[in-house]
């Protein structure tokens, strides 16, 4: 298995816990939809999200399919560690 610095765990930690906010975040925007604040968090967390993605994504390599992230050349699909090895 390739090996990682010990900076790829914290950072996919990070990466994990925005997501989790913004997954908490829809589920109670889904019951309140006029909440100005919790619309407000969630738009603030998309935008850090978009910034620990892209910040992971050019150390480490893509992190998403289907036109979400960008590959490196050449073609770099098959390097791990897919999410489910973290």
């Amino acid at each position: 298995m390739k090996q990682l610095p010990k900076e790829f765990y914290g950072a996919m930690e990070e990466l994990q816990a925005v997501d989790f906010v913004l997954v908490e975040l829809t589920l109670y925007l889904d019951t309140h939809p006029e909440d100005y604040e919790a619309i407000n968090q969630f738009n603030q967390f998309a935008k850090e999200r978009r910034r620990l993605k892209k910040v992971v994504e050019s150390m480490y390599g893509p992190l998403q399919q289907y036109g979400n992230s960008y590959s490196g050349y050449p073609w770099n699909w098959s390097d791990g560690p897919w999410p489910w090895q973290i």
